[in-house]
């Protein structure tokens, strides 16, 4: 009798973190320097999501507007108030979310933007108990207009949601490998800090989150890792645990 093919299972690996709140800023969706969305950039971040909800992770995003406005930067140059400034800045984050909703789906990853202010035929109102039923049945939400209120920053949006809904971690994605003591672009004596404490960020006054974000992820007891989106591979790295970027924790 001829033997029967036994096919081994693919097994995932072990991942350190299930439900996972990814910060990118406004300019990482765009070229440096530049002004708008680049469609490169957008395709290189949701090929790392994918790369993570391929894991059977859960994942919300949460995008900033700074590609195309700051709310204090505009209210400044065309005389007018600031907390209307932010709300155009929230606008502004309701495209990012829009350019980037396209893209995952475009690779076949299920999506939905939920937006803090009324957007009724662009996207869902964020309700966190629908957020979360959507991240449980494996689709990505990409969370828009910061906190829907003025002069509070979408730093802050992120540790807001990463504790109301539970999540494990926030990923604050930036344009260099981690934490340093100063500008490593700028200052070649800039050191390199794989792990901080809350208070070292907060004591220290890194440039890493707001810090009422900080505040907020010490309160609820939500890491932060900070790490190189662009590098490819990173978020997947930093999901399964392995030492990428700069570890901040209790």
């Amino acid at each position: 009798m001829a033997k029967k093919k036994t096919t081994k299972r693919r097994t995932r690996p072990q991942c350190k973190f299930r439900r996972v709140i990814l910060k990118i800023s406004g300019e990482g969706l765009g070229r440096p320097g530049g002004f708008g969305i680049d469609g490169e950039a957008v395709r290189r971040i949701a090929g790392e999501v994918v790369s993570v909800t391929e894991l059977g992770v859960q994942v919300g995003v949460v995008v900033g507007g700074g590609n195309f406005l700051r709310g204090a930067t505009v209210a400044s140059k065309i005389n007018i108030k600031e907390s209307t400034g932010h709300y155009m800045g929230m606008l502004a984050t309701v495209i990012n979310a829009l350019a980037l909703q396209d893209a995952l789906e475009e690779v076949g990853q299920a999506t939905r933007v939920q937006s803090s202010i009324t957007i009724q035929r662009a996207c869902e109102s964020y309700i966190h108990r629908r957020c979360i039923r959507h991240m449980e049945k494996g689709r990505v939400v990409i969370l828009a207009a910061g906190t829907g209120r003025p002069f509070v920053t979408t730093d802050t949006a992120a540790a807001l949601v990463a504790a109301e809904i539970g999540a494990d971690v926030v990923f604050k994605a930036t344009n260099v490998d981690g934490v340093y003591t100063a500008d490593p672009k700028k200052d070649k004596r800039a050191e390199f800090l794989p792990e901080l404490t809350y208070n070292d960020v907060i004591d220290q006054r890194l440039k890493v989150m707001d810090m009422s974000a900080v505040d907020m992820c010490e309160r609820n007891g939500v890491p932060i890792v900070v790490f190189d989106l662009a590098k490819s591979g990173n978020m997947r790295k930093a999901v399964l645990g392995r030492k990428v970027g700069t570890r901040i924790h209790g």
